[in-house]
C-alpha cells in the first residue's frame, strides 16, 4: 500500500494521527486539506533510541491538530 492509500484509509477509518518514520511523506503526498495529523520520527528511529525520547514524542502527539505535520528529532547517541 502506498502512503497516499494509507492516508486515505486512515482518514476513512477516523484515525486522528499517523506516527511514522517516513520523512518523504511530506514530499510524496499533497497534505493540504488532510484531516489526519502526521508526526514523523527522524534520524535514529530504532526503539532503543526512541524510548529515550517518549516525552518529546508525547508532546508532539498531544499538540497535533487535524492536518498538521510535525517532525520529532530522535538524535543518534
Amino acid at each position: 500500500m502506498n502512503s497516499g492509500a494509507l492516508l486515505n484509509a486512515a482518514e476513512e477509518s477516523a484515525v486522528d494521527l499517523l506516527l511514522t518514520t517516513d520523512r518523504r511523506i511530506r514530499y510524496q503526498q499533497n497534505l493540504a486539506g488532510r484531516k489526519i495529523a502526521i508526526v514523523v520520527l527522524t534520524e535514529a528511529a530504532k526503539w532503543s533510541r526512541v524510548r529515550l525520547y517518549i516525552e518529546r514524542i508525547s508532546v508532539a502527539v498531544n499538540a497535533a491538530t487535524p492536518g498538521s505535520y510535525t517532525e520529532v528529532d530522535i538524535p543518534f547517541l
